[in-house]
């Protein structure tokens, strides 16, 4: 099924890996492919979706357990989900803009169809194989804990307060609208257990992972990170704009863990400027 709108864009449902997946297109030109964040939806492209279709062909999609899309029934491997979904849109090259979870699968899909992909941006994101050190981030465990009890409205809290407050602020120094609005995403995630049965063993693991062959890559990459996310995330930035030949990296002043949505000029005026220089 899909459908068109007056703006020409179109969306649709696509049958992958036994469960609808969400999408929707906007633009025309050279393909770019938008992947959010574990914890909310496509939603977090909000400020990017018509803003980039101004000048390219984009595509968003809600990731399997997220959103619009189905409730993933077992384990699944997300770079092959998004693999599959592109190639049913007839989609043969295209850059992946990949936040968090989604920053992780583009990279390994680059790795292992280094022909499909031509550009990368990742955003807070760390590589497969990446090994974090130190404390968990604060309310990780009671999030965990609260999740395996089935208390949805506490958990997602926790989650927000994890990937979108992160370390070093409390809630009422962020966005209110920002935090409402992943609020309303994460509502979804966290009812479908989606972590819990999707991703907690991911299905078909990249071996070896990216960890081990970053700098055999080449495919321009973008490396964007908040300077309020974790310090493992930032660290893993590092490793990924150090060991990437060629990598680009950006900090952005003021945002945590998806600075797209906090800082949405800067965002956009660095991955659009990456973007012209490399095609």
């Amino acid at each position: 099924m899909v459908t068109a709108t007056k703006t020409r864009k179109t969306n649709g449902y696509a049958e992958i890996n036994g469960g609808d997946l969400y999408y929707e297109i906007a633009g025309e030109g050279d393909t770019i492919v938008l992947s959010h964040a574990a914890f909310i939806d496509s939603g977090q492209w909000d400020p990017q979706f018509d803003e980039f279709a101004q000048q390219y062909r984009v595509i968003r999609f809600d990731n399997r357990g997220n959103g619009r899309s189905a409730k993933p029934a077992g384990a699944v491997s997300r770079r092959d989900d998004m693999y599959k979904l592109l190639q049913h849109l007839g989609v043969d090259r295209a850059a992946i803009v990949g936040s968090s979870m989604s920053g992780e699968a583009a990279l390994d899909l680059a790795i292992e169809h280094p022909d499909f992909v031509s550009a990368l941006v990742l955003v807070g994101a760390i590589p497969s194989g990446f090994q974090v050190v130190g404390e968990p981030p604060r309310y990780m465990q009671e999030m965990a804990q609260t999740l395996q009890g089935g208390d949805t409205k506490a958990a997602s809290e926790l989650q927000i307060r994890i990937w979108l407050d992160g370390e070093y602020r409390e809630p009422t120094e962020v966005d209110p609208s920002i935090r409402r609005r992943a609020s309303a995403m994460n509502k979804k995630v966290v009812e479908n257990k989606t972590y819990l049965i999707a991703d907690a063993s991911p299905l078909k693991p990249l071996n070896p992972p990216a960890m081990e062959c970053l700098k055999s890559l080449k495919v321009p990459a973008l490396v964007v990170v908040g300077d309020l996310d974790s310090p493992e995330i930032r660290r893993a930035s590092d490793i990924m704009a150090d060991g990437i030949p060629g990598a680009k990296q950006v900090t952005i002043t003021g945002a945590g863990h998806v600075p797209n949505m906090e800082k949405p000029q800067e965002f956009n005026q660095a991955v659009l400027s990456f973007l012209r220089g490399i095609h």
